[in-house]
C-alpha cells in the first residue's frame, strides 16, 4: 500500500535511512516537524507510527524502545543501504581487476536511482541532513563507473553519459576529464579539446578560477598525443564459465519434452522472475541426459556461461553441502578465493549480486529437497534455473514459482533407438527394460554384437544392471561391489586399486570394463557412478570395512606425501610410525599405492586440486562414522595446500570436521592440531581476534601433553599474528617465547626461520635497526643452509627494508633484487609483490617517482589474482606517494583513501599509519591544511599507541607541517622537537 501522508513518508524516510538502528524521539520529531513540534508531540508521534505500521501491513517492523523506534528490515531491503554495499563490491572488483563484475555492479547500484533522494519527502531537516551525503555517493560511484567503462574500452558508450553529467554536474573536474579522454579515444581530439575550453569558461565566470593541474595536464598529453592516453588495447574477456558435463553419447528422442523445457527456460518474451524448471521422474528415466542435453542446445542464448553441480541428493553418500556449491560458483564466476566469504548466507548474496545483469543458466542435478535449491537461486530473470529431482519439489513450486515438468518413460520407437535394434526380441527387451534410458544403455552394451533373443534368455525377470553385473569376471565384480565405500563426487585408478587392494594397472582395466558395461561413468581419466548403479553396488556383499579403510589410508598417506612437497617446513601432526586408519596395531608403515606421477611440487598442488572434493567427503565421513583419526589427519595435513589455494571455505569446513571429531575423541594432540588449523585459517582472513583465540587455545592444550616443539610452533604463528595486529609487546613476548621452547626442545634450525624474521620485523618497527639486521642476517643464513627458498627471499626482502630505513638504498636496491629474481623464479607472486613495493620504496626515498610507479604497478600485477591484502595496501601506498611526488595530487589522495579504507577493513595498523600520513600530506599540498589536521592526529596516535617508532616519527614530522601551515608555530615546534627524540 502506498505512503501517500507526507508525514507518514518523512517518519518512514528517517526510519529506513538508519534501517535497524535507533532513532531518537527527538531526531524524529526534529525530522518531521522542524522547529514548530505540535503541543502533544509525543502523542502525535505514537499515532504516525501506528498509522504506518498499518500500511507496511507488519506491526513488528517498527518496533518501539525506551528513547526512541527502530525499523526492523535487512539492510538490503532498503534502496540506500543497497545502493552503498553494492557500489562497495563493485569498488573492491575494480580494484581486483575484475572489470566486467565491476561495471555489472556499478549498472546495478546506481539502477536503484529513481530521480533526486528524498524528494518526495516533506522534510527540510531530513534533506538537509542526509541529502548531501546520498549525492556525494552518487557522484562517486558515477565517477568510478565512468573509469571502469574506459578501462574496458567503452570510451563511446560513456560519451552520452558524460555529456549529461558535465551539463548537471558544470563544476566536477572529473567528469570533464573522463569526457575529455573518452572523446580522445574515439578520435575526436577537436572535441576533446573543445570540451576544455568549455569548462575553463565555465569555472572562469562561475569560480573565478582555472582548471586544476590534473585537467592542464590532460589538456597538453591531448594536444601532443600522448601515448599513455591510448584505449586499452584489446582486452581480453574474462572466462566465460562452462561447467556442463558432455552430452550423454547417443541421446535420442524426447522432442515433446525438450521442447517444452526450452520455452519455459528460454522464453521469447520479457520475464520479470526467475524461470526455473523443474523435470521430475523415477531412478533411471533420464532426467540428467535431458538437462544436460538441453542446456546444450540454448547454450548460445546464455553468453555469459552455464552452471553445473550436481548436489547428490540421492547419492549413497552425504548431498553436496549448499556452501561448497557456492563456492565452486563464485570461483567460476571469477571471486578470488581470498574473498568468498565464509558465511552461506553471505556467500548467497555475493552470488545474487555476480548474476545481475548477466545471462547465465545454471543446471542443478539430483536435487532431493527445496533447501539445496533455495540458497543457489539467482535473482536476475535472465538467468534461469533447470533442476533435476526424483521428487515434483512442490515447496520450490508452491513458494518459488517453479514449473514442473513431469518426464516419463522412453517411447517405445525411442527405446528400440537406444538399443540400436529392431524387431519383435528388440521389442521385448524395450519392455522388460521399463522404456528406462539407463536400463536400456546397459542392455545395449550387453548385447554388443550378439543376438537379442540369447540376451533376452539370460535375462529373464532380473534387471539389466544385475545381468551386467554377473556377467563380469569376478574381480570386476568385486571391484564394482567395494568401490561402494567411497564417500566422494569420483574416484581414479589410484583410489580403486587401493579399495581393491590390487595394482593400479589392473584396477585401471577393471574399471574400463566396468564403464563398457555402463557401470560406471568415465571423463577424462575420473570414474564416477549414477545413482542406481551406486546403490546396487552398496547392496553388492564383499569386505567393504576393510575397503574403506584402504581407501582412507590411501588418502591419509597422499595427502601426506604431496604436503612433503609443497611445504616440507611446516609442522603438522607425526606420522612416523603411526597408522592413519587406527587398524595397524603394529605400527609398521602402511602398505599400498601412491598417487602416479606425483614427484614434484607443482604435481602434488594439481593432484591436490583435482581430489579436494573427495578429500573433503573422506573428512567429514571420517569424522561422522569413524575412524575420527582420519578426519583431522586429513585435514592437518592439507592446511597448507588450503592456504596456498586460499580455499577458505573448505579450509572451514574441513578444520571443523577434525575438530568435532577430536573434542568427541578427547583427543588432545589433535584438538590442539585443529585449534592451531582454524587459528592459520583466520589468520589468512585477516580475522586476528579468532585466530588469537584458537592459538592461544592450541597454546594451553600443548602444555597439557607436554609438546614443547608444538607449541613453540603455535607460539610463533600467535607473536606473527600479534605484530600484524599492532600488539607489539605480546608479539616480542611470544617470539621470544617461541625461540627459546625451539632450541630447548633440540629440533633443527630450519624450524627457527619463521621466528627470526618475525622478530626482525618487529626489531625495524620499533626503530631497533642494527638488532633487525643481525636477526634477518641469520634468518638468511639458515634459510640458504637448509634450501627454505621462501623464507630466504622472506629474509632478504626485509633486509633491504632494514637497509632503506638505516639510509642505505644502494644496498637495499642489491637485497630487493636478490629477492624478486628469486621469487620469480620460483613463481612466488606474492613475495615477488612485497619485494617489487619495497623496491619501489627505495626508489621514492632516490627521488625516481616514475620509476617507482612502474615498480608499484608490477607488483599490483603480481595481486591481480587475488594476493595479500596487506601487501596490496602497501603498494597502493607507495602508488600514491609515487603520484604525489610526480605532481598527481588528486589521484594521491584518492590512493591514499583506498589504501586506509583497505588497511581498517582488513585490520592492518602499519598500514593505516602509512595511509594516514600519506593522506594528511597530500591534502595539506592541495592547500587543505584544515583537511590535513584529522589524519595527522589520527596517525600520530596510531603509532603512538602501537609502538611503531619509525612510522610515528613521520606522523609527527607531517603533523608539525600541518600545523605550520595552519600558522600554529608552537605545536609544530612540539611536534618536530618529540619527532627527533624517536629512532630515525
Amino acid at each position: 500500500m502506498p505512503v501517500r501522508a507526507g508525514k507518514h513518508r518523512a517518519l518512514l524516510g528517517a526510519l529506513a535511512l538508519r534501517a535497524g538502528r535507533v532513532v531518537s524521539i527527538g531526531e524524529l520529531v526534529a525530522f518531521l516537524w522542524g522547529e514548530d513540534p505540535p503541543a502533544r508531540t509525543r502523542g502525535t508521534l505514537q499515532t504516525y507510527v501506528m498509522r504506518l505500521r498499518q500500511l507496511l501491513g507488519d506491526p513488528s517492523l517498527i518496533r518501539t524502545t525506551s528513547d526512541g523506534y527502530r525499523l526492523v528490515v535487512p539492510p538490503e531491503r532498503v534502496d540506500v543501504h543497497r545502493f552503498t554495499a553494492t557500489a562497495s563490491r563493485a569498488r573492491q572488483a575494480a580494484r581486483s581487476g575484475r572489470l566486467t563484475e565491476a561495471a555489472d555492479l556499478y549498472a546495478e547500484a546506481l539502477g536503484l536511482w529513481r530521480g533526486p533522494a528524498l524528494v518526495d519527502v516533506p522534510s527540510d531537516a531530513l534533506r538537509d541532513d542526509e541529502v548531501p551525503r546520498l549525492a556525494e555517493r552518487l557522484l562517486v560511484a558515477q565517477e568510478e563507473r565512468i573509469d571502469v567503462e574506459l578501462a574496458l574500452g567503452n570510451h563511446e558508450r560513456v560519451v552520452p553519459v558524460l555529456r549529461a553529467l558535465t551539463a548537471d554536474h558544470p563544476l566536477c573536474e572529473r567528469f570533464w576529464a573522463q569526457l575529455m579522454i573518452a572523446l580522445y579515444r574515439g578520435s575526436r581530439q577537436a572535441e576533446a579539446l573543445e570540451a576544455f575550453r568549455l569548462v575553463d569558461r565555465v569555472l572562469d565566470e562561475q569560480l573565478g578560477v582555472e582548471p586544476g593541474t590534473a585537467l592542464r595536464e590532460l589538456h597538453q598529453a591531448i594536444l601532443v598525443g600522448d601515448p599513455s592516453l591510448a584505449a586499452p588495447a584489446g582486452r581480453v574477456a574474462p572466462d566465460v564459465p562452462d561447467q556442463l558435463p558432455p552430452e550423454v553419447p547417443g541421446f535420442v528422442g524426447r522432442a515433446e519434452p525438450v521442447e517444452r523445457i526450452s520455452r519455459l527456460v528460454a522464453p521469447d518474451g520479457a520475464r520479470t522472475a526467475v524461470p526455473i524448471v523443474v523435470v521430475s521422474g523415477v531412478a533411471g528415466v533420464g532426467k540428467t541426459a535431458l538437462a544436460v542435453h538441453v542446456a546444450h542446445r540454448l547454450r548460445d542464448r546464455f553468453p555469459d556461461g552455464r552452471l553445473y553441480v550436481d548436489l547428490r541428493g540421492y547419492a549413497a553418500g552425504p548431498p553436496t553441502p549448499v556452501v561448497e556449491v557456492l563456492t565452486r560458483f563464485l570461483r567460476a564466476l571469477g571471486v578470488p578465493p581470498e574473498q568468498i566469504p565464509v558465511d552461506p548466507d553471505e556467500q548467497s548474496t555475493l552470488f545474487r549480486s555476480l548474476l545481475a545483469g548477466r545471462r547465465m543458466l545454471l543446471v542443478l542435478d539430483n536435487a532431493a529437497a527445496p533447501d539445496q535449491v533455495r540458497p543457489l537461486l539467482p535473482g536476475a530473470a535472465s538467468c534461469p534455473v533447470l533442476v533435476t529431482s526424483r521428487d515434483d519439489l512442490r515447496g520450490l513450486i508452491a513458494v518459488d514459482g517453479a514449473r514442473r515438468v513431469g518426464l516419463d518413460v522412453l517411447e517405445p520407437a525411442e527405446s528400440l533407438a537406444v538399443l540400436g535394434r529392431s524387431g519383435p526380441a528388440a521389442e521385448e527387451l524395450a519392455r522388460r527394460c521399463g522404456h528406462l534410458p539407463l536400463a536400456l544403455a546397459v542392455a545395449a552394451a550387453s548385447v554388443g554384437g550378439g543376438s537379442v533373443a540369447r540376451y533376452l534368455e539370460r535375462l529373464a525377470d532380473r534387471d539389466p544392471l544385475h545381468l551386467a553385473h554377473d556377467a563380469l569376471p569376478p574381480a570386476a565384480r568385486r571391484l564394482f561391489g567395494l568401490l561402494g565405500v567411497v564417500p566422494g563426487p569420483d574416484f581414479t585408478p589410484e583410489a580403486a586399486a587401493s579399495v581393491a587392494d590390487v595394482p593400479v594397472d589392473v584396477a585401471a582395466s577393471l574399471l574400463d570394463r566396468l564403464a563398457e558395461a555402463r557401470l560406471v561413468r568415465s571423463v577424462g581419466g575420473r570414474y564416477s557412478f549414477h545413482d542406481s548403479p551406486a546403490r546396487f553396488a552398496a547392496s553388492v556383499e564383499g569386505d567393504v570395512a576393510a575397503a574403506r579403510l584402504r581407501l582412507l589410508e590411501f588418502y591419509v598417506r597422499a595427502v601426506d606425501h604431496c604436503a612433503d612437497l609443497l611445504y616440507p617446513d611446516l609442522m603438522r601432526l607425526p606420522s612416523a610410525g603411526v597408522d592413519p586408519t587406527g587398524v595397524n596395531p603394529t605400527g609398521a608403515p602402511p602398505t599400498g599405492v601412491d598417487p602416479v606421477g606425483v614427484d614434484t611440487a607443482a604435481r602434488a598442488r594439481a593432484w591436490l586440486d583435482a581430489e579436494r572434493a573427495n578429500l573433503a567427503a573422506a573428512i567429514r565421513s571420517a569424522a561422522e562414522h569413524g575412524p575420527a583419526a582420519v578426519s583431522w589427519r586429513l585435514a592437518d595435513g592439507l592446511r597448507g595446500y588450503l592456504w596456498i589455494g586460499k580455499h577458505v571455505t573448505e579450509w572451514l569446513l574441513t578444520a571443523q570436521y577434525g575438530m568435532d571429531a577430536a573434542h568427541e575423541q578427547r583427543d588432545v594432540a589433535a584438538e590442539a592440531a585443529m585449534h592451531q588449523n582454524l587459528g592459520t585459517l583466520h589468520w589468512r582472513v585477516g580475522d586476528f581476534a579468532k585466530s588469537i583465540a584458537h592459538y592461544t587455545r592450541a597454546v594451553e592444550l600443548h602444555r597439557v601433553t607436554g609438546d614443547l616443539a608444538s607449541e613453540a610452533g603455535v607460539r610463533g604463528n600467535l607473536g606473527l599474528v600479534r605484530l600484524e595486529s599492532g600488539d607489539l609487546a605480546a608479539a616480542r613476548n611470544d617470539l621470544e617465547t617461541c625461540l627459546a621452547l625451539k632450541r630447548e626442545a633440540g629440533g633443527p634450525r630450519s624450524g627457527e626461520t619463521g621466528v627470526l624474521t618475525g622478530l626482525g620485523v618487529l626489531a625495524v618497527e620499533t626503530g631497533e635497526l642494527a638488532e633487525a639486521v643481525d636477526l634477518l642476517g641469520e634468518a638468511l643464513a639458515v634459510s640458504v643452509e637448509h634450501g627454505l627458498r621462501g623464507s630466504e627471499i622472506t629474509a632478504l626482502t626485509l633486509l633491504g627494508v632494514a637497509a632503506q630505513s638505516m639510509g642505505e638504498p644502494q644496498r637495499a636496491l642489491s637485497r630487493l633484487a636478490d629477492a624478486v629474481r628469486l621469487a620469480t623464479e620460483a613463481g612466488f607472486r606474492e613475495a615477488a609483490a612485497r619485494a617489487l613495493e619495497v623496491t619501489a620504496s627505495v626508489r621514492l626515498d632516490l627521488g625516481e617517482h616514475a620509476e617507482a610507479l612502474d615498480l608499484a604497478d608490477r607488483a599490483l600485477g603480481e595481486l591481480r589474482e587475488g594476493g595479500d591484502q596487506r601487501i596490496t595496501t602497501n603498494v597502493l601506498v607507495v602508488m600514491a606517494s609515487a603520484n604525489r611526488g610526480l605532481g598527481s595530487l588528486r589521484a594521491a589522495d584518492g590512493q591514499f583513501q583506498q589504501a586506509l579504507t583497505k588497511a581498517r577493513r582488513i585490520g592492518y595498523p602499519p598500514g593505516e599509519a602509512r595511509a594516514l600520513v600519506g593522506l594528511a600530506g597530500v591534502r595539506r599540498l592541495l592547500g587543505e591544511p584544515a583537511e590535513a589536521r584529522a589524519p595527522a592526529e589520527q596517525a600520530v596516535t596510531l603509532t603512538a599507541r602501537l609502538g611503531f617508532r619509525l612510522l610515528e616519527r613521520a606522523a609527527r614530522t607531517e603533523l608539525a607541517a600541518v600545523h605550520r601551515a595552519l600558522g600554529d608555530d608552537l605545536a609544530a615546534a612540539a611536534e618536530t622537537d618529540h619527532a627527533a627524540h624517536l629512532p630515525p
